[in-house]
C-alpha cells in the first residue's frame, strides 16, 4: 500500500515482531513463485529443501528494531523441561540484509549531567555505536519495497591491545562483549539485575539510534535550529502514538529509578521535568486530588521508587489504542481509566489483524486455489471477499473439497510429527491445537485437566465409543517464568502416560510441539480441526493466532476475550465455541470472594484431576514434582481456571453434525481480521497519512516515463 501524503513517513518501532522465513513469502508478494518454482524443478532442485536452509529470523521487527544475533531462543525438551539453547539464526549469513556502515550511530549510556552556559550536558559517557542493517520487506504485488532497519551493537574499540601483550586476554575482550551484549540475545533474563539493566539497555539502544536515523532524515529536508522545549515537546506529542499490548498491570514496564540514574542520568531528569509538568495540569483540572496525581505520576513512590512507562508513553503520545475492541474498552474503564478521564480524545481501538498472504496463500496453497476457483483472486488484497463463500457453506461437493484439502495438510503434518517427536497418530483424528506463549492466563493448564479428564473417562469406561483426538500443545516459557516451565514439564508428563498406556490407544494422544515457532506455524495451523484460545476473560488483549485458524477453517473453543468476542460477531455464536464466565461475571466473582476449594469440593472429576497432579501420579519419581502447580490451582487461582473447568469440558462434549459448514462460515467470515484493514485505519486514523492499493511502475520502467504516469 502506498501513501499519497509523501512528505509523512511512518516508523513502527517495535522489539518483538516474528518475522519467519522470507524466501517464499518474498516469491509471492513478488508473483515469482511459479516461476522460480520450474526454474529449480529443471536445476533438480527443490523449493522446500532450500526454504529449511534458510534459517528463521527469531527476532522482533517491523521498521526499526535490533538485529539480535541469537533471536528469540531455541527450545530444547529434556526429560520433560524446557531448556534454552542460542538459537544462532545467522550463523550462514543473511543473505535479505545489507550494512550501512555509513549511517552508523553513537549511542551513550552512564556518564553525569553537567550545567553549562548553554543548559546541560550530558558529559564522560560510556559510547556503544549502532550498526544499521537494512532488509527489504516487498509489497504484494505493487512494486515497493520497504525498508527493516536493524541495529546491531558496536564496541567503539574492537580489542585492547595493551591487555592482550600483558597477558589479560579476558579483559583485552571484555569492554567489546559488554557492549555487544546489547543486540545479543532477545528476551534476556529479567530476574536478575544484570538482566533488568540489559533490558533496559536494548529498549534505550534501539530508540535513541532510531531516533537519530529519523531526525536525521527530518533535518535533510527541514533546516532548523534547536526548539525551545514547548515545540520539541508539541512536536513528539503529535508525532508519537502508543498502542498497548496488555491489560496485566504486571506486565506494563516499571523501571527503578536508582537503575535510570545510572545508565541514563539525563533522561531522568527530562523524565522529571515532564512529570512536573503533567501533575501541573493534573492539579489544573482537579484542584487537591492528590490520590489521583499520586495514580497518575509517572513517579511511583510506594516502595522502591520507580518511572511508569506506561504512564510515560500515553502523557508522550497523541493517541492511545488497544489492540481488540474489548481490550480499548478495559482500558478506558480500569487500567488506563485516570488518563481517559483527563484525555478521552486521544484514545482509540484498532483491532489487530494477519496478513492472508503467508497466513493462507503461502502456508495453505490448497485451500487458497480451492477459494480462488470460486471467487477469484482479489481476496488475497480484499480479504472482506471470502464472504462470498457463505453461499456454498451448505453446498456437498465444496464441503468436501475443503474437508479433502484439510485432510491432506492433516496428513503432512502427522508425517512431520512421527518423524521430528516419535510420535505415530491418526491423521484421521481431531486435530486439537493450543500454542501460544506459555503463560498463566493464556491456561495451558486448563487444557491438561481436559486431556486428565479425557484420560480418566477412557481408563474408566475402555468400551465407549469415543472421537480419536490429538492434543497439540505448543509455546515457550520466558527462561525465569519457573510456573510456565512447570506447566510444560506436567504437559510432557501427562503425554508421556496417554500415549504409553495400551488401554487409551489412538482415542487420545498428547505431544507437546517443542521449539514452535513461525516456520512450525505455517504447518500447523492449515491442518488444525480446533483452535484453544481459552484464556481468561479481560486478560488477553487480542490474540492473532485465533485469526489464522479461523483463516484456514479451524473452529475455536475460547472465551469472550480479546478479539474472540469479535470473531463470535463476525461469524455468529452458532459457528464458535463460547464458555466460560464473561468480563463481568469474573469481577463479580472477584467482588464477591473466589474459592477455588468450592469447585474442588463439589466437582468429583475435578478433584480426583487436581488430586492426580499434586499426589504424584504423573511423576512417580518425585511425587511433589507438581504439588505447587495444584497449590495454584487451590490457593492463588487467579486466572479462574476451576471456576471454568465444567463449562470447559461441557463445551468439549458438544457434538457438532454440521463441522464442515461452520468452517466454511469461519473462512467466509474472517475478511475483518486482515492486516489490511488493520494497517489502513491505522493510517487514516493515527498516522495521518491514506493508505490505496495504487501500483508503483515497474523497476524496469525508465524514471523519466515513471515520473510522468505518476
Amino acid at each position: 500500500m502506498l501513501s499519497t501524503a509523501f512528505a509523512v513517513r511512518v516508523y513502527y518501532l517495535s522489539l518483538e515482531f516474528y518475522m519467519g522465513r522470507s524466501l517464499q513469502n518474498t516469491m509471492i508478494n513478488l508473483g515469482i513463485q511459479t516461476s522460480v518454482d520450474e526454474a529449480l524443478y529443471q536445476l533438480g532442485l527443490d523449493i522446500e529443501e532450500l526454504e529449511e536452509l534458510e534459517e528463521d529470523a527469531g527476532m522482533p521487527a517491523y521498521g526499526y528494531g535490533i538485529r539480535y544475533e541469537y533471536g528469540i531462543f531455541a527450545q530444547k525438551i529434556v526429560n520433560g523441561e524446557q531448556q534454552e539453547e542460542p538459537d544462532d539464526w545467522l550463523r550462514y549469513g543473511n543473505p535479505w540484509e545489507k550494512a550501512r556502515p555509513e549511517y552508523m550511530l553513537p549511542v551513550n549510556f552512564y556518564g553525569n549531567v553537567i550545567d553549562t552556559p548553554e543548559g546541560k550536558k550530558w558529559v564522560n559517557t560510556q559510547v556503544v555505536f549502532a550498526l544499521p542493517y537494512d532488509n527489504p520487506i516487498p509489497g504484494y504485488n505493487n512494486n515497493v519495497v520497504n525498508t527493516l532497519r536493524l541495529w546491531s551493537a558496536k564496541s567503539p574499540v574492537d580489542f585492547n591491545l595493551k591487555f592482550f601483550n600483558d597477558g589479560d586476554y579476558i579483559q583485552a575482550v571484555l569492554d567489546r562483549n559488554l557492549a555487544e551484549n546489547i543486540s545479543r540475545v532477545l528476551y534476556p533474563n529479567d530476574n536478575f539485575f544484570e538482566g533488568k539493566e540489559l533490558r533496559l539497555k536494548q529498549e534505550y539502544f534501539m530508540c535513541a539510534a532510531t531516533l537519530q536515523d529519523i531526525i536525521r532524515r527530518f533535518k535533510s529536508a527541514k533546516f532548523g535550529t534547536h526548539l525551545p522545549w514547548e515545540k520539541a515537546w508539541d512536536i513528539t506529542v503529535r508525532t508519537c502514538a502508543y498502542t498497548n499490548h496488555t491489560v496485566l498491570p504486571e506486565a506494563l514496564e516499571r523501571w527503578s529509578v536508582s537503575m535510570l540514574e545510572s545508565i541514563l542520568p539525563r533522561h531522568l531528569q527530562i523524565i522529571y521535568q515532564i512529570n512536573f509538568i503533567h501533575l501541573q495540569n493534573i492539579e489544573k483540572k482537579w484542584p487537591g486530588d492528590l490520590d489521583r496525581m499520586r495514580r497518575m505520576s509517572l513517579v511511583e513512590e510506594d516502595g522502591e521508587k520507580r518511572i511508569n512507562m506506561a504512564n510515560l508513553s500515553i502523557v508522550g503520545s497523541h493517541v492511545v489504542n488497544g489492540v481488540a475492541r474489548l481490550h480499548s474498552e478495559i482500558i478506558k474503564a480500569d487500567l488506563f481509566k485516570d488518563f481517559y478521564e483527563m484525555t478521552p480524545e486521544k484514545f482509540q481501538n484498532k483491532t489487530n489483524g494477519i496478513t492472508p498472504r503467508r497466513w493462507l496463500l503461502l502456508c495453505n496453497p490448497g485451500l487458497s486455489d480451492l477459494i480462488s476457483d470460486k471467487i477469484g483472486e482479489e481476496w488475497v488484497v480484499h480479504l472482506d471477499q471470502l464472504q462470498q463463500l457463505k453461499k456454498w457453506a451448505k453446498d456437498p461437493n465444496f464441503q468436501r473439497a475443503v474437508m479433502k484439502v484439510k485432510q491432506e495438510n492433516k496428513l503432512r503434518l502427522a508425517q512431520l510429527l512421527e518423524k521430528d517427536y516419535g510420535v505415530k497418530i491418526n491423521p484421521a483424528s481431531l486435530f486439537d491445537i493450543h500454542v501460544k506463549r506459555i503463560h498463566e492466563y493464556k491456561r495451558q493448564l486448563l487444557n491438561v485437566l481436559h486431556i486428565i479428564t479425557l484420560y480418566n473417562r477412557i481408563k474408566k469406561n475402555p468400551g465407549a465409543k469415543v472421537s480419536s483426538r490429538t492434543i497439540m500443545i505448543g509455546g515457550k516459557a520466558a527462561p525465569g517464568y519457573h510456573t510456565a516451565k512447570k506447566i510444560i514439564k506436567l504437559i510432557n508428563m501427562v503425554a508421556n502416560v496417554v500415549n504409553n498406556d495400551p488401554i487409551v490407544g489412538d482415542k487420545l494422544k498428547v505431544i507437546f510441539l517443542e521449539n514452535y515457532r513461525v516456520t512450525l506455524a505455517e504447518k500447523i495451523i492449515p491442518a488444525a480441526d480446533l483452535s484453544e484460545q481459552i484464556s481468561t476473560a479481560g486478560t488477553e488483549a487480542s490474540g492473532t493466532g485465533n485469526m489464522k485458524f479461523q483463516l484456514n477453517g479451524a473452529l475455536t473453543i475460547g472465551t469472550l476475550d480479546g478479539a474472540n468476542v469479535e470473531m463470535a460477531e463476525e461469524m455468529g455464536l452458532e459457528n464458535i465455541f463460547i464458555f466460560g464466565m464473561t468480563v463481568e461475571e469474573v469481577e463479580a466473582l472477584k467482588r464477591k470472594g473466589y474459592n477455588a476449594y468450592d469447585y474442588y469440593n463439589s466437582n468429583p472429576e475435578l478433584k480426583q484431576v487436581v488430586d492426580q497432579i499434586q499426589n504424584g501420579f504423573f511423576s512417580p519419581g518425585n511425587p511433589d514434582e507438581f504439588r505447587d502447580l495444584a497449590d495454584i490451582l487451590l490457593k492463588y487461582d487467579r486466572f479462574f481456571l476451576l471456576a471454568d473447568y465444567d463449562a470447559y469440558i461441557k463445551k468439549q462434549e458438544e457434538n457438532q453434525s454440521k463441522w464442515l459448514e461452520m468452517a466454511i462460515n469461519n473462512i467466509a467470515t474472517s475478511g475483518k481480521f486482515s492486516s489490511d484493514r488493520t494497517i489502513i485505519e491505522y493510517g487514516k486514523d493515527i498516522w495521518g497519512i491514506n493508505p490505496n492499493y495504487e501500483k508503483l511502475p515497474d523497476p524496469s520502467v525508465p524514471r523519466e516515463l515513471a515520473l510522468k504516469e505518476n
